[in-house]
């Protein structure tokens, strides 16, 4: 690592910082914000209205909190719709399994479809029975790996594939539709969404997630030899993009309007549970900060801009359309952070960017340790920074990410767990004030952070 230019004087930041904390800690008040948002609008899929009456009240809301230069962007969504749904299974007598469609999947005929189903652990095993594929059900059920940590997020990088490009190589090999064991441990018998792509010039075949507990039935009736016979019923369907818009506030700085910091977060979601956890949860934090800013009266040198974006989750055209509409301002972007892994703890910071800026946000990121946060990471962890992804690769932008613990996290993401229940009030206010803190001192301090991305967002987008 080369040498740091300089380290700051924390002391000139701890009267506004502890400030910040009292505020945040005081009362539920992030908590009740999220609860609103759940209770009130439900799911935020593209195109529902839950969506676009949430994107109207944060509008409104950031109003009568006295932000400033709130506006809503417009953006274009992606419409896929998913109707009902259910699998059957009808040996050895039937019974209803769980599942819940892949984002963009197509459906069934009306009637369903009616076939035997083949389980399969990997897709060596799927080529190496083609021949057997040619008008089946495959049901992928994946091993699932022991890691001493972090073993849930790693199963779903490990294993993801299977949602991203499964469908394709069966359908290549004539199966009529695809069931995924979800890639998550098995809970409360519960079946977890995501977004897919389908291939051009492969057939468009249904696809759906299946509770690990369902697989794992199907998996243990497959080495038995015993006969597995499914009814699938899909009314997936896509229609038009429609417009859905970014919600933007601004506390504008004193002396560096136009340098910005901004604080990021999705404020779309799938249309399991209510989305508390992801990504309800990060959306309150990065507006909350500004909040309480305003609640303080703090306005520091520079500008911090929250953004909460819209279809993070299926295409990530929320911060795609960000980038375009404000390119010719991303050099006066002096950090981006993003808060899009919940709030569950232990909580920490991680952060992209050159030495020095590393060592800058580490020593900021200190002041978070009275909230119990642990040190602060590098660099931004992949898959956690969607929404910011794309202007910090355009804007050579450092990047910075509040990361939470995925093991519990996993059991909420994109499932119908993930009500306003599983976030916890204490957690909630701590993840805000520690937003607030760095964003605080990212605006407040003389010098800006060095330009320089490192080693980026992070991004990956799939779904």
């Amino acid at each position: 690592m080369t040498a740091v230019k300089q380290l700051l004087d924390l002391n000139s930041f701890k009267n506004d910082t502890a400030r910040l904390i009292g505020a945040a800690l005081v009362d539920d008040s992030a908590w009740q914000k999220l609860a609103v948002l759940c209770d009130s609008f439900g799911h935020r899929m593209n195109g529902t209205p839950g969506q676009l009456m949430s994107v109207d009240w944060a509008y409104n809301e950031m109003l009568r909190e006295g932000l400033e230069n709130v506006r809503k962007d417009p953006v274009m969504v992606p419409n896929w719709i998913r109707g009902d749904e259910s699998v059957t299974l009808l040996n050895p007598y039937p019974r209803p399994l769980v599942i819940m469609s892949y984002g963009n999947s197509v459906g069934t005929p009306k009637e369903g479809l009616t076939a035997e189903a083949m389980v399969v652990s990997s897709f060596e095993e799927l080529a190496s029975r083609a021949d057997e594929v040619p008008g089946k059900i495959v049901v992928f059920c994946p091993p699932w790996t022991s890691y001493p940590d972090d073993e849930a997020w790693k199963n779903y990088l490990d294993l993801r594939h299977f949602r991203i490009s499964g469908h394709a190589k069966a359908a290549q090999l004539g199966a009529i539709a695809v069931l995924l064991r979800s890639i998550y441990p098995p809970h409360a018998r519960q079946a977890h969404t995501g977004a897919l792509t389908y291939t051009e010039g492969v057939a468009k075949i249904p696809s759906a997630a299946l509770s690990p507990e369902d697989a794992l039935m199907l998996e243990r009736m497959h080495r038995r030899g015993q006969p597995i016979n499914l009814t699938l019923k899909m009314q997936a369907r896509v229609e038009a993009d429609i417009e859905s818009a970014n919600v933007i506030g601004e506390i504008v700085g004193r002396e560096k309007p136009e340098e910005v910091i901004v604080l990021a977060c999705q404020f779309d979601s799938w249309d399991s549970g209510v989305s508390a956890q992801d990504d309800g949860a990060g959306a309150i934090v990065v507006w909350e900060s500004l909040r309480l800013m305003k609640k303080l009266g703090i306005r520091p040198r520079r500008t911090i801009r929250t953004l909460l974006c819209t279809n993070e989750e299926n295409g990530g055209s929320g911060g795609i359309a960000y980038r375009d509409k404000y390119r010719s301002q991303l050099s006066n972007h002096i950090a981006m952070l993003e808060a899009d892994s919940g709030v569950v703890p232990p909580l920490h910071f991680r952060v992209s960017g050159c030495d020095e800026t590393i060592a800058l946000v580490k020593q900021i990121g200190s002041l978070a340790k009275m909230l119990g946060l642990e040190d602060t990471r590098s660099p931004v962890r992949i898959g956690t920074a969607e929404d910011i992804h794309a202007s910090v690769e355009a804007g050579n932008i450092p990047s910075l990410t509040l990361q939470g613990n995925n093991e519990p996290y996993s059991r909420y993401h994109h499932a119908h767990s993930d009500m306003v229940e599983a976030v916890s009030p204490v957690e909630l206010a701590r993840a805000t004030a520690a937003v607030a803190v760095i964003a605080y001192v990212l605006a407040e301090m003389e010098e800006r952070l060095p330009t320089g991305k490192g080693e980026g967002a992070r991004g990956t987008y799939a779904g």
